[in-house]
């Protein structure tokens, strides 16, 4: 049974944290700078509003100590202490280049990473918040970032430029760079029905598998785009799930059910759906396909994708099989030879959701929680109030 979470705020709630180990407090951050600290039952333990009464766009508390909270607000960073909401620990002003919509933390508490609007990413050292790398290259606002596990100088970034970048915080510039747009319009190609539009893959939410290798970004495409990293961080492979009917807006791997790939999405349809990605070929690709017919790694330029499209024309499934790949809840980008499609199909229909969950309002953040000992999902919406759903149904 669904539980609500009230009066911890006032206004429309926009981001949602847990803090690591067993304690496993939740903090949540809304509009107009309010700050909750929520018990595992969902006992108000503090509020607090923000100096400046910015809306709070992200809170994460720091893995190597749980008595620290960050809040990113406006251009700004604030350190709080989550048993004592009096009032700021620390604040590092002007962490941003603009107003930052997204914030992470490195494994080791070291680093701290913050996605903005002018498109920049900064990270900031810890403690401190010394600014020791600026990274520049997408061209529309930043709106997510992630470090992968296990690669402290290893981060992912998301943008409204459709752009996914993995960057080596050793160099200013990316490792590689993955169009979503460019993807979603060679899987349309095969799948557009005349008259059919469909909203571009503007990329809202980047996560990372706790393996480090596997990528999920929820897109206004409604798809959960995903790629697998290789060996020398190089993009091995990629595809995507049709995960929602409008934009998807969360995407976030689950790193305490029975393995990495458990994926929990939710989107403007105000669906939340729990995924098990464990066989998709992005994530298992071996007998997936023919040798060269696999996904390569994408970059920008025009010569990749045209070899690529004319590899997939010369071994596109039947367009019966495409049509009822639209259908079916899974989707895979990649060239599958005639002879593999009856296999595909199957495939594609387990690879539906585990769980899904009519939440009925836009669902503006996703945080997978243990809470009392039970696998949950906690929801925030338009509303003031959170939503806890078990997944216990599993």
């Amino acid at each position: 049974m669904a539980r609500q979470w009230c009066d911890g705020h006032s206004t429309s709630i926009l981001c949602v944290g847990v803090s690591p180990g067993p304690e496993c407090l939740l903090a949540s951050g809304s509009e107009g700078g309010e700050v909750a600290v929520w018990s595992q039952e969902g006992t108000i333990i503090g509020r607090l509003t923000l100096s400046g009464e910015e809306d709070n766009t992200g809170v994460a508390f720091s893995p190597a100590a749980p008595g620290l909270l960050y809040v990113s607000h406006g251009d700004t960073v604030s350190t709080l202490d989550p048993r004592n909401l009096k009032g700021t620990v620390e604040e590092f002003q002007g962490a941003g280049e603009e107003e930052i919509n997204a914030l992470t933390l490195n494994e080791t508490g070291s680093a701290l990473a913050v996605a903005d609007d002018s498109g920049a990413v900064r990270v900031l050292e810890l403690p401190g918040g010394k600014v020791c790398r600026t990274l520049r290259r997408h061209t529309n606002i930043c709106s997510s970032v992630a470090f992968r596990p296990h690669r402290p100088n290893n981060l992912l970034s998301a943008g409204l430029d459709m752009q996914v970048m993995l960057w080596g915080l050793q160099k200013t510039r990316p490792l590689w760079t993955l169009n979503l747009q460019d993807v979603a319009e060679e899987e349309d190609d095969h799948q557009q029905r005349p008259g059919q539009l469909f909203n571009p893959p503007l990329a809202h939410c980047v996560s990372v598998a706790s393996c480090g290798n596997i990528l999920g970004c929820a897109a206004e495409d409604g798809r959960v785009h995903l790629m697998r990293i290789g060996s020398g961080s190089k993009l091995e492979q990629q595809g995507a799930v049709k995960a929602h009917s409008q934009g998807a807006s969360q995407a976030h791997f689950i790193n305490f059910l029975s393995h990495p790939y458990w994926l929990a999405t939710g989107g403007n349809d105000g669906q939340v759906a729990l995924w098990d990605i464990s066989k998709h070929p992005v994530v298992t690709p071996e007998g997936k396909a023919k040798p060269g017919g696999t996904a390569a790694p994408r970059r920008k330029g025009k010569s990749k994708a045209k070899r690529k499209e004319q590899t997939q024309n010369k071994a596109k499934t039947p367009p019966k099989a495409e049509g009822e790949k639209e259908e079916a809840e899974g989707e895979e980008e990649g060239a599958e030879g005639a002879a593999a499609a009856g296999e595909e199909e199957v495939t594609e229909e387990k690879s539906g959701p585990k769980l899904r969950i009519s939440h009925g309002d836009k669902v503006n953040w996703l945080c997978p929680a243990v809470l009392k000992g039970e696998p949950s999902v906690v929801v925030a919406d338009q509303s003031s109030n959170l939503t806890v759903y078990p997944l216990s149904p599993l």
